[in-house]
């Protein structure tokens, strides 16, 4: 049997490892919320989301009180219909963020629990398309950054063998934005990939007019330089300049992604498993982008995105911010500058219960 024989959630504050702004906030703490789905075979599951500082609480409420328990009783291995049967006990949230967030919760741990059945690591069990995927880092380009220190990271990212480095942007100034952005290129060379965040701090206008100061430099792409509803401003920006457009990291829905393939709007997409509502909608976005011809390039959760990305054919990068190893007991494999996937069985994230009970909140 494997039905699902109990289900809850905890809260957990982890400290950030640098301090990390950018145009529009500042990442305060990763509130962790974590699900354990245990099952009558006697495997347990677990799976989680986060904040960068405010919402898990919310977050955790919502769990308890509306979604985990209508799991009890079900069988685990129905993740498409008990996705599905979790999003319509709570439609009067739905689509949003503290319901995507929950989601991906409950779903990343009915896939870790799939996986261990399976005996297989989630890379392979949701698609297996390579073990090694190219890394890009972005821990060393936060805006209250030098620029002196920007080309410090870039080199040390190059030195490492990666592939790219991203640096944030929305500098009130626009030579500013395009002076550090020079200084990298001219410190890296034409081969090494330079990405550029706006955190959705544009206007259209803006992003039009700093999207041609950028031209020159060559890089990779342009990262939310709208806010995220606005696909018309995107679908513009798109169509005025040669830098590829990213977006996907506060979009909560396949059919906001679907809406900017439709339109041209987005060439390169960054579905996070966490607030797209796991990896059940996170696998389907990334295929309708295949279908596409677009890559995917997924938002922070290197932990758990480096499987993703190997799992499908148009995973591009795995993005470098380690956030979880104050409550794991060990790192993501890196190697000739690639994330390796974890080849054991599960999601491949060895939890600390330990630290993580140390760091509890709720």
């Amino acid at each position: 049997m494997t039905t699902i024989t109990s289900a809850t959630a905890q809260l957990i504050d982890v400290a950030v490892e640098t301090v990390r702004t950018d145009a529009k906030q500042r990442f305060v703490k990763q509130e962790t919320i974590v699900v354990d789905l245990v099952a009558s075979d006697g495997l347990t599951g677990t799976g989680y989301a986060y904040t960068i500082g405010t919402g898990g609480h919310s977050v955790l409420a919502l769990l308890r009180h509306s979604l985990l328990p209508v799991l009890v009783g079900r069988d685990s291995r129905d993740i498409e219909a008990l996705w599905r049967l979790a999003y319509d006990s709570t439609r009067a949230t739905a689509v949003g963020a503290i319901t995507s967030l929950a989601l991906a919760a409950i779903d990343t741990a009915l896939w870790d629990l799939r996986c261990l059945r399976a005996g297989l690591p989630l890379w392979r069990a949701a698609g297996g398309a390579r073990r090694e995927v190219p890394l890009y880092d972005t821990e060393h380009g936060w805006l209250q950054l030098s620029t002196e220190e920007l080309v410090a990271g870039a080199r040390a990212a190059q030195g490492r063998g990666w592939g790219g480095t991203k640096i944030k942007i929305g500098r009130p100034d626009i030579a500013d934005d395009v002076e550090r952005l020079r200084a990298v290129r001219e410190a890296a060379g034409p081969a090494f990939a330079i990405m550029v965040d706006a955190n959705q701090a544009f206007t259209g206008a803006e992003a039009v007019r700093r999207a041609a100061a950028f031209a020159p430099l060559d890089l990779f792409w342009f990262e939310e330089p709208l806010p995220a509803d606005d696909v018309a401003g995107h679908e513009r920006l798109a169509a005025t300049t040669s830098i590829p457009v990213a977006v996907g990291e506060s979009i909560y829905s396949i059919g906001q992604f679907a809406e900017y393939l439709r339109r041209g709007a987005a060439s390169i997409v960054q579905p996070d498993v966490a607030r797209i509502g796991g990896i059940t909608p996170w696998l389907k976005v990334a295929h309708l982008a295949e279908a596409c011809n677009v890559e995917v390039c997924p938002h922070f959760l290197m932990e758990l995105h480096v499987s993703l990305v190997a799992a499908v054919p148009n995973g591009r990068f795995v993005e470098h911010i380690p956030q979880l190893r104050a409550i794991t007991r060990d790192e993501m494999t890196i190697a000739d500058g690639c994330a390796i996937a974890p080849g054991t069985p599960g999601l491949g994230i060895a939890w600390d219960r330990d630290a993580m009970e140390d760091r509890r909140v709720a």
